[in-house]
């Protein structure tokens, strides 16, 4: 038997630009790529402000979850990128825990260099099992 793909875009020109879904769906694992602060149009928001881009990249993850009807809940991994995480710790820490609340969902935090666009911050990916509970 075939497992059914479920592909889903914001429509912005990076993902035809790159060659890139901003999400899969095979069966009932749902593999998020990297989010980060990109707007309805696909521009690049908050240049350098970590905390707004915190928040329009966790915004742009629930649009992906919407999509699929499933919730943060249902977070089984997680993939952080910060730039300059020492600097961003306790803010990559209180948005986890503000985004997830009593959720724990396996996580690892990297620290990079820099990021696709000038001023970017930060870029989560997640994996998703619509099996869970929402």
């Amino acid at each position: 038997m075939v497992t059914p793909i479920d592909v889903f875009n914001h429509h912005v020109p990076a993902e035809s630009d790159f060659g890139y879904s901003q999400a899969i769906r095979s069966g009932d694992l749902i593999h998020i790529s990297g989010q980060l602060a990109l707007g309805e149009a696909g521009e690049f928001l908050h240049p350098n402000d970590f905390a707004a881009q915190l928040k329009q990249t966790y915004a742009n993850l629930e649009k992906v979850l919407d999509h699929y009807g499933v919730t943060r809940n249902q977070v089984v991994s997680q993939t952080l990128y910060v730039v300059d995480l020492r600097q961003n710790t306790t803010a990559t820490a209180e948005g986890n825990l503000a985004y997830f609340g009593d959720h724990r969902p396996a996580s690892t935090v990297l620290g990079v260099s820099e990021l696709t666009f000038p001023g970017q911050v930060i870029e989560i990916s997640l994996v998703v099992d619509a099996r869970l509970p929402a």
